[in-house]
Order: structure tokens, then sequence, then C-alpha cells
């Protein structure tokens, strides 16, 4: 058996110290990444031509006010985007947000809420959802316009996806039709 000419380096064998150093590193940047969350994103109307419904009269169903059908353990439910409009023709403004777990880390998934409060009632409550948060999507591109919510849906092509790296992308609209909302706009994901 022929030996090296290079003596063994200490640097190479793992001790005890370099786990510690390891951990404590590791420690400092969840602890970092926790206290530091970027500013809450707000979607803005983009100016069109006016839509041929009823004037919008009353105060927006405030999302702030609801208790949202979304399950997120001991972390609270963060409303990322809203939007309104008069969503049905009814003269009355719906709120529409885009909903998800305030997790520390990592893109938790959202979901898409409609809100609504009735002529008698301050109360807001959730009459619809668009997008469930166990489809595990991101929603990104949101806005309310002309009667419709549009929206742009992140998305993974299979479980084995990272939830860091969404690899698909989708347009939606819905729109109030017969009662209920109905997505115009055809689930067809596209890959980025």
């Amino acid at each position: 058996m022929q030996h090296s000419a290079v003596p063994d380096l200490a640097h190479t064998r793992t001790r005890p110290i370099h786990w510690v150093a390891t951990a404590t590193a590791i420690a400092a940047v969840v602890a970092l990444s926790s206290v530091l969350q970027p500013d809450a994103a707000t979607a803005a109307q983009a100016a069109g031509p006016p839509a041929k419904t009823a004037p919008v009269h009353g105060t927006p169903p405030d999302p702030a006010a609801v208790t949202f059908p979304l399950e997120c353990g001991p972390v609270k439910a963060v409303v990322q985007q809203k939007a309104t409009g008069d969503l049905d023709g009814d003269g009355r403004p719906e709120t529409v947000a885009v909903v998800h777990c305030d997790a520390p880390m990592g893109t938790p998934p959202d979901g898409v809420y409609v809100l609504t409060q009735g002529a008698d009632s301050d109360e807001p409550r959730v009459v619809a959802t668009l997008v469930e948060p166990k489809d595990r999507q991101t929603v990104t591109d949101f806005a309310v316009r002309g009667g419709a919510v549009l929206a742009t849906l992140l998305g993974y092509s299979t479980a084995d996806v990272p939830s860091c790296c969404p690899d698909t992308e989708d347009d939606a609209k819905w729109q109030w039709k017969n009662a209920a909302f109905v997505r115009s706009t055809p689930a067809g994901a596209r890959t980025v």
C-alpha cells in the first residue's frame, strides 16, 4: 500500500466544534429570516373603461374583520393583497382578498376569497373561494377590473417540485354569472 506524500490535514476531520459552529450559523440565518420580512404587496386597479353596472354605493368589506377558512396552526392568516369592485352588479362593492398563513420561511400557498356584506349588516363575510390553499398556488398580477377578478397563478407540475420553486404559470379570470363565480379563462397551466 502506498501512503500519500501529503500529511493528514487537521481541517479535513469533522469534530464536535465544527457541528456546533454549523448549527449556530444555521440558527442565526433562520432567526434573521423570521425577523426580516418583505413589505406587504398591494394590488392596484388599473384605469380602464368604466364598467356597465350600477353605481357602487357603500363601503367595501374590510378583510381585517373576517375570519378566513384557512388552517394556519400557530401562525395567523395574512391578507397579502386586496382589491374591490362591484362584481355582481348590485351597486354594492365586494372585496377580493389574497390570503395566506404568515409562515416565517418559505412560500405559503394563497387562498383567494370574495367578501361581501349585506345592505343591513356591517359584518363582512366570505361568500366564495376562488383559489383553495390546498391547491398550492401563489397569486401574482392580481386585480379587479370591469366586474372580473384577474390573477396569475404560480403552481407546481407535480408534488415532487419543491415549494420554493413553482414551475407552472396560469392566467385566471372569474366573473359572476348565474349566481356563481365562473372561471372564464380555462385552466391550462404553462411551464415557466
